[in-house]
């Protein structure tokens, strides 16, 4: 459901008439609307892991919470989206001064480094689940899992949007129209990242006595 919103968002209707149109005003309108309803999918996206986050705060001071180690791995895919988020924007500069290939290799290695970190959190998961750390048993590690998965999902649902630009710029939308689409992938990756450091900051750094401190309860 929220990849269908996504992918919706950043390409359009995917009408060919609107490829065609040459009205100004209706495209300015159409630029609008998607960058509205990415915003809108963003803001959902973000109470949700909002809600979550509170819920692994409160559930770290039950008696059975024992922190987890956090794998290495996390810090070569927290590097991965960083260079994405950096590649995404470079691409949209480059699309807005109509340097079209150097728009469009930007725009695929930005792509490229979102599948990698996807990649590199799998590995990170395999590491820990060869070090007996399951997915029960633990609410530390069962958060870490529920909170990464949800992560991976966006930005897998990210990756469909990415690719269906990919297609769409490939088979002939350029000018405003292909700025666009690059642009609203650039913003969707720098919420990716953004939602990513809260949460590795989350996971590997805040202790229930951090909790207490902040909340004024120790």
């Amino acid at each position: 459901m929220n990849s269908a919103i996504l992918l919706k968002a950043t390409t359009g209707n995917g009408n060919d008439d609107y490829l065609r149109d040459t009205s100004g005003a209706y495209r300015r309108e159409r630029r609008s609307a998607a960058g509205i309803a990415l915003w809108v999918f963003m803001g959902v996206a973000t109470s949700l892991f909002a809600l979550f986050l509170t819920a692994y705060v409160m559930r770290m001071e039950s008696t059975d919470w024992s922190p987890i180690a956090m794998p290495p791995q996390l810090w070569l895919s927290t590097a991965l989206l960083v260079a994405a988020s950096i590649l995404m924007h470079l691409a949209g500069a480059r699309a807005s001064s109509a340097s079209w290939h150097q728009a469009y290799v930007l725009f695929i290695a930005g792509g490229v480094c979102a599948i990698a970190f996807i990649c590199v959190q799998l590995w990170a998961w395999q590491q820990l689940l060869t070090n007996r750390v399951s997915m029960t048993g633990n609410p530390a590690a069962s958060f870490f899992y529920l909170l990464t998965a949800m992560h991976g999902l966006h930005v897998a649902g990210g990756q469909i949007a990415w690719a269906a630009s990919m297609r769409s710029v490939w088979l002939g939308a350029a000018g405003v129209h292909a700025a666009t689409r690059i642009k609203l992938c650039a913003r969707y990756w720098h919420f990716l990242l953004a939602v990513w450091l809260v949460l590795f900051g989350t996971l590997g750094w805040l202790t229930p006595e951090a909790v207490r401190l902040i909340c004024g309860t120790g």
